[in-house]
Formats: structure tokens, C-alpha cells, sequence
């Protein structure tokens, strides 16, 4: 969950969820956190 906070606050999103909630976001803001997650995700588990 802390991950989606970072990603959500580097695309200058933070403001309208505190405003709104996740549930205020579009499919297309909430589509670009879940694949930065994604990407992420990906990068860290190939260097274990």
C-alpha cells in the first residue's frame, strides 16, 4: 500500500485522493499507478 501512496504522489495525484478518495481518480490515473506497481514489482523480483 505504501508503494501506491509513493507512485500516486510522483504523479502529482495525492491532493485529489486526499480530496476524493481512490475512488475520485479516473481509469486512466488509476491504469498509470497500477502499471508503474506493476513495473516495479517486476524490477524487484528479477533481482532476487
Amino acid at each position: 500500500m505504501i508503494m501506491k501512496y509513493e507512485i500516486a504522489e510522483e504523479q502529482g495525484l495525492i491532493d485529489k485522493i486526499k480530496r476524493l478518495g481512490w475512488g475520485g481518480l479516473t481509469a486512466k490515473e488509476t491504469g498509470r499507478i497500477g502499471g508503474i506497481m506493476t513495473a516495479k514489482k517486476k524490477r524487484g523480483s528479477r533481482g532476487k
